[in-house]
């Protein structure tokens, strides 16, 4: 964060500066803005935020202990310098909006969706790495809260700022860009995710399109011409639009696809300014269309299309539990894409695990996809569909909400694979260990709340891996 006074950050954030030195402006925040008192250092800003159970000011002189400054908060604090705010997540935001609007030579690109936001944010913050300084969240910080913090990460030197867009309802991504006003804006997918929490898919897109009714008429709205709520968004932004995907009418396109054993694409990156060869790390037919995101989002932003299509090819997958491929010594390879689910994400899931099978046979241990609301069932069921059509040998629910999959598998007249379903993890892992063999190949996903990564972690423990990709 770009070095600011106490008193400074009070009148930013909306209040006033208690405690330290009598001269507020004496108190000088230079280092990170952070929330865990465990991660203060020298300089630092400690956010002492509401909980449930527990009270950030009560961390306060722990921050303190380590090294930071100063703290936001709603009271003032005994011998500690403190910025009081009626509201610290709504006094976050107002400080990151006041701490962006001293940077204006920084890009600000902002991605959101229905799946996809991660992979595809990590992908723009290496494509836009290799043309400057650029800051983009680790893992999914896309809320009210780990958005602002990821504004305050940028500095004088930062060119590109990523920010990824979450939204639990209609207006959540319009107060992100509140905070953070992009100048590229892409919206990936509109699908069925938070279903139970939005209602339908036009509440879905109706959100989503938030994104690209705040930008400015000199911006630049992203859109996926492959999916038609999506591509409908550009009669909402007065931004110039961009369309990508595998629509021969798209702006920015992939051409001549292909697929080597791990499900990893190679395509042309076609572009009206040229094309380039693409050879992905990234698994999945999925990651093409979130290569192609980011590559318009970088041609949006003036990058040249070969050192786009180069960095593309370089990147890799940065967050954890996302299409993670790894082999063991004995041959089997377990794919763990167990950091959240929804039925477009679990159907890529599947068709990536039906590319890397190759006569070897395929296993997929699903758990529930959360907040589908009355749809549900039906979407589970059709799940189930999918992943016998797609030839899995075996097929393993875990927990009841998942059983509705085996029931969606059964209906599959032409497919005679076998459905388990299982209460827990462990019993997951158990049913696994008495029917893999080298060579197999195993799938992992389901919605973050089933914590299916530790189906992938046994796995893993049970043999050394060899390699990973």
């Amino acid at each position: 964060m770009i070095a600011l006074s106490l008193d400074r950050i009070a009148a930013l954030a909306g209040g006033t500066a208690h405690g330290g030195p009598a001269d507020p402006a004496a108190c000088v925040v230079t280092g990170p803005v952070v929330i865990d008192s465990r991660l203060a250092e020298p300089g630092a800003l400690f956010v002492a935020l509401p909980g449930e159970r527990a009270d950030g000011h009560d961390f306060a002189p722990a921050a303190v202990a380590k090294g930071a400054v100063a703290v936001l908060g709603t009271r003032p604090l005994p011998g500690i310098p403190t910025a009081v705010v009626p509201d610290v997540v709504a006094a976050l935001g107002r400080l990151a909006r006041g701490v962006l609007a001293e940077l204006p030579e920084l890009t600000v690109v902002g991605v959101t969706g229905s799946s996809g936001k991660t992979s595809t944010k990590d992908l723009l913050a290496q494509v836009f790495a290799a043309a400057g300084p650029t800051v983009a969240p680790p893992g999914s910080l896309n809320n009210e809260i780990g958005h602002p913090l990821t504004v305050l990460r940028g500095d004088a030197a930062t060119r590109y700022l990523v920010l990824e867009k979450a939204a639990r309802g209609v207006g959540h991504i319009r107060y992100l860009t509140d905070i953070a006003r992009p100048s590229i804006g892409v919206v990936l997918n509109v699908g069925t995710a938070h279903l139970g929490e939005f209602g339908g898919r036009e509440a879905v897109a109706q959100a989503k399109g938030e994104l690209v009714e705040a930008l400015d008429a000199d911006g630049t709205a992203v859109l996926n011409a492959d999916d038609p709520l999506v591509a409908a968004m550009a009669s909402r932004t007065a931004a110039r639009v961009v369309t990508y995907g595998r629509d021969p009418s798209a702006d920015v396109r992939a051409e001549a696809e292909t697929y080597d054993g791990e499900g990893r694409a190679s395509f042309t990156l076609v572009t009206p300014e040229g094309a380039a060869p693409v050879t992905l790390r990234l698994h999945g037919a999925h990651a093409v269309s979130n290569a192609l995101a980011a590559a318009a989002a970088a041609r949006a932003a003036g990058l040249p299309v070969t050192l786009v299509a180069q960095a593309l090819s370089q990147a890799a997958q940065l967050s954890r539990w996302r299409m993670e491929v790894t082999h063991r010594a004995d041959g089997l390879t377990v794919v763990n894409d167990a950091y959240n689910a929804n039925p477009e994400s679990v159907r890529a899931a599947l068709d990536a695990l039906a590319r890397m099978a190759e006569g070897r046979r395929t296993y997929a241990v699903l758990g529930p996809m959360a907040e589908l609301g009355p749809s549900s069932v039906a979407e589970h069921e059709k799940i189930g569909q999918h992943a016998a059509r797609t030839g899995v040998a075996g097929l393993i629910a875990v927990g009841p909400d998942a059983a509705p999959l085996l029931e969606g598998a059964k209906r599959i007249g032409t497919w005679n694979g076998e459905c388990v379903q299982v209460d827990d993890v462990g019993t997951a892992v158990a049913v696994l260990g008495e029917r893999l063999a080298p060579r197999d190949v195993v799938l992992v996903k389901g919605s973050r709340v089933a914590g299916l990564e530790r189906v992938a972690q046994a796995l893993l423990a049970d043999a050394p891996p060899e390699a990973s990709a």
